[in-house]
C-alpha cells in the first residue's frame, strides 16, 4: 500500500434487528472490533466466517456493548467461554446489568466513562449517551487513522447531541426502525406502540432522515440503516425515505445500505 493511502474504516452487519444485533468494524491492517454480541454463538460464528472467512473471533480487538437489552448481548456469555481473552467494553451501569442478568463474569468487562476516549487495539473509541429505555445506553464514535465511524441504534429521540457526533463520520450506522403509519396501524398493543414511538424508544424512518438532513457532513460517504422492524417497516420503505432526503440534500454521493 502506498504510504499516502488512506486506511478506510468499514462496517458489516452480522445481524441487525430486534432478534439480534452484531456489527464488525474494520480499520486498516486487518484490525477489527465487534459492536454488540446479540447473536447466539453458532449463528455468530456462521455469519462471521461467511463474511470474513480469514477472520478468527479471538483476533477481535474487543467488543463494544451499546446497552443491556437481550438482542444486543445474548451471545456474550458463550462467546467469552470460547474466547476469554477478547476484552468487552461497557459503561458501569450496563456492565452491572450484564453481570447480574446474563451470567457474564465481572472481570471480563472493562468499564469506561461516557465521553472519555479509550483505546481498543488500534482504534480510538468514544461512547456518547442516547435516549433508550434501559440503563445508560450509548452510541459510539470509532476512529482509526484519519477515519471515523458513527454507530447509533435504539435511539428514542433524534437529539442534536447525537447529530453532532454523526457530523464527524465518514461511515455511519443509524437506526431507521419503523414507518410511523405502519406502527400506528399495526396490531401491536397500544402500550408497545407508545413505547416504540416514545422518546426512549426507536427512531422512525422520518426521524432518521431528519437527523441526516441536519447533520450529515461533506465527509460522510457511507450510510447504513439499521435495526429495521420486521412488522412495522420494510427495507424498501426505509430506503426510499432516506433516498428522497439525500436527493433533496443533493447528496447522491452518499452510498446507502440497508442492514438486515
Amino acid at each position: 500500500m502506498p504510504s499516502n493511502a488512506v486506511e478506510m474504516i468499514a462496517v458489516e452487519a452480522l445481524a441487525s434487528s430486534s432478534k439480534g444485533n452484531s456489527y464488525v468494524v474494520t480499520g486498516g491492517g486487518g484490525e477489527a472490533l465487534l459492536v454488540d454480541c446479540g447473536l447466539l454463538y453458532r449463528d455468530f460464528l456462521r455469519r462471521l466466517t461467511s463474511i470474513y472467512p480469514e477472520m478468527s473471533p479471538d483476533s477481535l480487538a474487543g467488543i463494544l456493548i451499546t446497552h443491556s437489552h437481550i438482542d444486543h448481548v445474548q451471545g456474550l456469555e458463550v462467546f467469552l467461554k470460547h474466547y476469554p481473552t477478547v476484552p468487552v467494553f461497557a459503561n458501569a451501569m450496563t456492565a452491572e446489568v450484564i453481570v447480574a442478568k446474563y451470567g457474564v463474569a465481572e472481570e471480563a468487562i472493562v468499564c469506561f466513562e461516557n465521553g472519555q476516549p479509550f483505546e481498543v487495539g488500534g482504534f480510538e473509541v468514544q461512547a456518547f449517551s442516547i435516549p433508550h429505555d434501559t440503563a445508560d445506553p450509548v452510541g459510539y464514535l470509532v476512529r482509526h487513522g484519519s477515519e471515523t465511524y458513527f454507530h447509533a441504534t435504539d435511539v428514542g429521540t433524534p437529539l442534536d447531541s447525537i447529530g453532532l457526533k454523526l457530523s464527524e463520520a465518514n461511515v455511519a450506522t443509524l437506526e431507521s426502525n419503523h414507518d410511523a403509519v405502519m406502527l400506528k396501524t399495526s396490531n401491536r398493543p397500544p402500550s408497545l406502540i407508545q413505547r416504540i414511538a416514545g422518546p426512549s424508544g426507536h427512531l422512525s424512518n422520518d426521524q432518521a432522515a431528519s437527523l441526516v438532513e441536519r447533520f450529515a457532513a461533506p465527509c460522510l460517504r457511507q450510510l447504513n440503516l439499521a435495526h429495521l422492524s420486521h412488522d412495522c417497516n420494510t427495507p424498501a420503505i426505509a430506503e426510499s425515505t432516506m433516498r428522497a432526503m439525500l436527493a433533496e440534500m443533493h447528496r447522491t454521493d452518499i452510498s446507502l445500505r440497508i442492514f438486515k
